[in-house]
């Protein structure tokens, strides 16, 4: 019996070797290692700091290893990183003040003490500087003085003002200032008593420069990853993840786009171009061809092909129109917020601010519509100013939102009629208007509800609603189970900037400031909540959310870069065949302890886990096209090695198909 088990094993392991995903609940960091600036060299190890990314080259067997939040680190973000010979550890400083030590052999230890301290000033950590096994960090307000060997701040030298950096000589510890020029005070002396600190000179700045030899070997590495760790809008096309990095001040005029392996990058500003090319907000990709992508912000529309800029529409060219607020023909100011294709492959643009355009519309012939909407207008002079948002729903509506204080707004738009609907003020179910300072950001459910994301909490126009014209938007009702009828309102007062449904029908809300809540298809559950805290996810500011619906992979969009979780939900197949229906971990080794997934089922399709002799061992429905199982059987143990067979049938009754999991302990 046991050789047919193994016998079982090597089919299965060819046969799904290469359908396999990573296992649910795995976690990615998509960081950037671009931008080299600073190498500490420890032993064989090169440690590099890039793009505010770690990763070490090991100079004996020239691999790479990079280092983030999935295996390690406690944050994402990393200011300053300095090695002590004595200690055997780099010290890592993060943004945040967080501070991580590494050590020669991988093993990571936070200190918690700074980070947590509550400090008066300006908490800013603006220097390290290593001496024997203690680490000095230059702060806002003084010195921080580091045991890198016990992981523990020794000292805190509270002198009230900016420190730069420090150095050790003559017997005297001093630190100097920017603001108040150079201190210092005898190293045999109290260094915690400001009294004895004395001015003994002006500032001297002292040059950052990187070690020649160390950045000579490291340079020509490939760490892989992103170029840029700004990712405030996220598609998932054509099997690709299209990202831009949405609005802020003089975020760099890029996209790059992840193919599940490789990243590719297009940042290079034409010659031709004469005005600022900065701050892409938006992008949309041609339905009809993966290669063929536009992107949107400040300063105009950008056409692009095979990841080339092949042209720029701007008011010259095209019926866009500098922001009204600004002079007139100033081409830093064509502002173009939202964007998206419709099924036919014509592009739907949002011109913000403009003193007579809000929609156009450039038809797959490269012609031009414009329509002029006296509901978009603010003051009369200009349109809403920051329209953004744009989908397609399944009914072929337009939507979008005017994420700005003064009409924070949802839209709707028929492009066969160019006829519109606004809704200017959100009020709910119980007649209680919303007092609303933003719009972020707005979806399609599988019901057909149009959920938008607001500054004070999520909330829906249902389907009903829509159809009878009706302006009224739900919150909904949560029960509070505290032994009273009371319910809440579904994250009230939660400032959604991002959101998107997956397969099963779930919703999942970034926040500002508040991590990622996962809410259930009927919406009375919190299946999860991941914060920085809790979880690899890099930062609670969670701009953008886009899932790869195949493999239920979902990326966010975060304040300090891109990360990814594996989720248990892809989109449902039409139907279940044998070639589409399979399990992955397939085999199930002895070390494994993880999930095992069942994909390619139908909506909320019934599962059956049944033994080889025919007892049922798990039951359950699809989330979406997914089904995940622990391994246990009733009694809550792993299973006994042997093949296991997966029935499955439609959410209707219909029988669907079989498929085995080998199972070896």
């Amino acid at each position: 019996m046991k050789q047919r088990i193994f016998s079982l094993v090597t089919l299965f392991l060819v046969a799904y070797a290469t359908l396999q995903a990573a296992p649910v609940g795995t976690w990615k960091a998509h960081r950037a290692y671009y931008n080299i600036t600073d190498v500490q060299q420890g032993g064989n190890l090169l440690y590099v700091l890039a793009s505010k990314s770690l990763y070490t080259y090991n100079k004996n067997d020239q691999s790479l290893q990079l280092y983030d939040k999935t295996n390690g680190l406690s944050g994402a973000d990393i200011s300053f990183i300095a090695w002590s010979q004595s200690a055997r550890r780099l010290i890592i400083v993060y943004t945040d003040g967080n501070i991580d030590l590494l050590s020669a052999d991988g093993q990571v230890t936070n200190i918690l003490g700074y980070y947590n301290a509550n400090v008066t000033g300006d908490k800013t950590v603006y220097g390290v500087d290593i001496n024997g096994k203690f680490a000095y960090l230059s702060t806002g307000f003084g010195v921080v003085k580091v045991n890198m060997s016990d992981a523990v701040i020794a000292e805190t030298y509270n002198l009230g003002f900016r420190i730069n950096y420090t150095y050790i000589a003559g017997g005297k510890f001093y630190a100097a200032s920017d603001t108040q020029g150079l201190y210092a005070a005898d190293l045999s002396s109290n260094l915690l008593d400001k009294a004895l600190w004395s001015r003994v000179g002006d500032y001297t700045v002292r040059p950052k420069s990187l070690d020649a030899t160390l950045l000579a070997q490291v340079k020509q590495l490939k760490p892989g990853g992103p170029k840029y760790n700004d990712f405030g809008f996220l598609v998932f096309k054509h099997g690709k993840l299209y990202s831009v990095p949405g609005y802020a001040d003089n975020l760099p005029a890029v996209i790059q786009t992840f193919n599940g392996t490789d990243w590719t990058v297009t940042d290079e500003k034409p010659a031709s171009l004469n005005h600022v090319f900065v701050n892409f907000e938006a992008l949309s990709v041609d339905p009809n061809n993966e290669n063929h992508v536009f992107a949107c912000g400040q300063t105009g529309l950008y056409e692009y092909l095979d990841n080339k800029m092949v042209k720029e529409y701007s008011l010259h060219n095209s019926p866009l129109q500098t922001a009204s607020t600004v002079g007139n023909n100033n081409l830093d100011y064509v502002v173009t917020t939202g964007l998206s294709h419709d099924k036919a492959g014509n592009l739907w643009v949002m011109n913000s601010i403009s003193p007579s355009t809000s929609i156009l519309q450039l038809k797959s012939d490269n012609t031009w519509n414009s329509f002029y909407h006296q509901e978009l207008m603010v003051y009369d002079n200009r349109s809403w100013e920051n329209m953004s948002g744009v989908m397609f729903d399944s009914r072929g509506f337009m939507w979008f939102v005017n994420n700005f204080y003064r009409v924070p707004a949802l839209a709707c738009y028929q492009t066969s009629t160019d006829a519109i609907k606004t809704y200017p003020t959100i009020n709910n179910q119980d007649g209680m208007l919303l007092h609303v300072s933003y719009v972020r950001c707005v979806a399609e459910d599988l019901e057909k509800n149009i959920w938008i994301g607001t500054s004070v909490g999520p909330a829906y126009l249902s389907a009903a609603e829509i159809a009878e014209g009706g302006n009224t938007f739900t919150q909904v009702k949560v029960a509070r189970n505290d032994g009273t009828n009371l319910a809440s309102y579904l994250l009230s007062g939660v400032d959604i900037l991002s959101m998107a449904v997956d397969g099963a029908g779930r919703k999942w809300f970034g926040t500002n400031g508040s991590g990622v809540y996962l809410i259930s298809t009927d919406n009375q559950t919190e299946i999860k909540h991941f914060t920085a805290a809790n979880s690899p996810l890099l930062s609670d500011i969670v701009q953008s959310i886009a899932i790869n619906e195949v493999s239920g992979e979902v990326y966010f969009g975060t304040s300090k870069g891109l990360c990814s979780y594996q989720s248990d939900a892809t989109k449902s197949a039409d139907t279940m065949t044998d070639e589409t229906v399979y399990a992955y971990p397939n085999p199930v080794r002895p070390d494994y302890t993880g999930p095992i997934t069942v994909v390619g089922l139908t909506y909320d399709a019934d599962v059956k886990i049944v033994s080889a002799a025919g007892y049922l061992v798990k039951q359950g429905r699809s989330n979406g096209g997914t089904f995940v199982w622990d391994g246990t059987g009733p009694n809550g143990k792993r299973v006994p090695s042997g093949v296991y067979m997966v029935q499955t049938a439609t959410r209707h009754g219909d029988k669907g198909t079989v498929c085995k999991i080998a199972i070896v302990n």
